[in-house]
């Protein structure tokens, strides 16, 4: 368990840096998410491929990864829309409300129940958000797409918990990739045919960003994010990422000096969210205190079982 959180917050430190590259990164979100996809995917193929790293597959198993990647496309491009219409701390801000999607998600998607405590800390974001979503209106097109994305991201993490009980990361990541790469293309007539024509390879300064981006705050980001999945539930993932807007909020505001943008109904709504993950985290600390506490009792009681059953089998 321990590797695990150190594996989830390690990825969410990267993740800090994605609506980072998003804003440096003088390209539309469609573009963006293209070019993440075949720099991210083709490293991953090439070195899941050498190494031997990919799973044989059958044809309905692949589909439904790559479907799974057709909605990671999307909720990339969302995440991206919704920085360049407001600002990278809107844009994270919004998007910590997938802690509450997938209270409601989660239990849909695996016939599992409801847990109370888990939406009571999900409103807290929820009710942070609208503080933002009321006051700061000028902002009010990027909150939307953000919460969209917030939503695809929610099912997203439930269908990896999903299939990464069959698949390794590296094999899950790849296919998801590929049908990211197919939707992105599908979808690329009609994506710059709503948008203002601009280059579709990326110039100067941004193949660099790209190439860390893709690299860095994908490969290593997802990789680390599944792997936490095997240990921890998807909505303490999913709650725990909302620490990764104070890391970009920090970012943005030395990078970008986007302090001087943000009201005070900003910091109010940060406050609650913050809040959310303060008290998650408590509770998932005082589970695992009394778990041990159950575990070392149970394992107390079989010896002493043990112990007197004993002298009864040697005779």
């Amino acid at each position: 368990m321990k590797k695990a959180f150190i594996q989830l917050h390690l990825s969410i430190l990267l993740a800090g840096w994605t609506g980072i590259f998003g804003k440096l990164i003088d390209l539309t979100p469609g573009l963006i998410v293209l070019w993440r996809i075949i720099i991210a995917g083709s490293l991953l193929w090439l070195w899941g491929t050498v190494t031997k790293r990919i799973a044989k597959t059958t044809s309905r198993e692949r589909v439904g990864m790559m479907l799974v990647g057709a909605l990671l496309m999307l909720q990339w491009t969302l995440f991206y829309a919704s920085i360049k219409a407001s600002n990278v701390s809107i844009g994270v801000v919004t998007f910590s409300t997938i802690g509450f999607f997938t209270a409601i998600l989660e239990p849909l998607l695996t016939r599992s129940r409801f847990r109370a405590k888990e939406l009571l800390f999900s409103l807290l974001t929820v009710l942070g958000v609208s503080l933002i979503f009321h006051f700061d209106t000028q902002y009010r097109l990027g909150i939307l797409f953000g919460l969209s994305s917030a939503a695809a991201a929610a099912a997203l993490a439930v269908f990896f918990k999903i299939f990464r009980t069959k698949f390794d990361s590296i094999t899950l990541m790849s296919w998801q990739l590929s049908g990211g790469f197919v939707t992105a293309v599908l979808c690329l007539p009609l994506y710059l045919w709503l948008m203002p024509p601009q280059p579709l390879v990326p110039q100067g300064w941004d193949i660099l960003w790209m190439l860390i981006f893709a690299t860095a705050c994908t490969l290593g980001m997802y990789i680390l994010q599944i792997q936490s999945l095997e240990k921890i539930s998807a909505f303490t993932v999913n709650l725990s990422y909302n620490l990764e807007p104070i890391y970009s909020i920090i970012l943005a505001m030395i990078i970008f000096g986007e302090a001087a943008d943000l009201g005070l109904s900003f910091y109010a709504g940060l406050g609650l969210i913050a809040l959310s993950v303060a008290l998650q985290t408590t509770d998932v600390v005082r589970g695992e205190k009394r778990l041990r506490k159950i575990r070392a009792r149970q394992a107390r009681e079989a010896n002493a079982e043990a112990s007197v059953e004993s002298p009864a089998e040697a005779k």
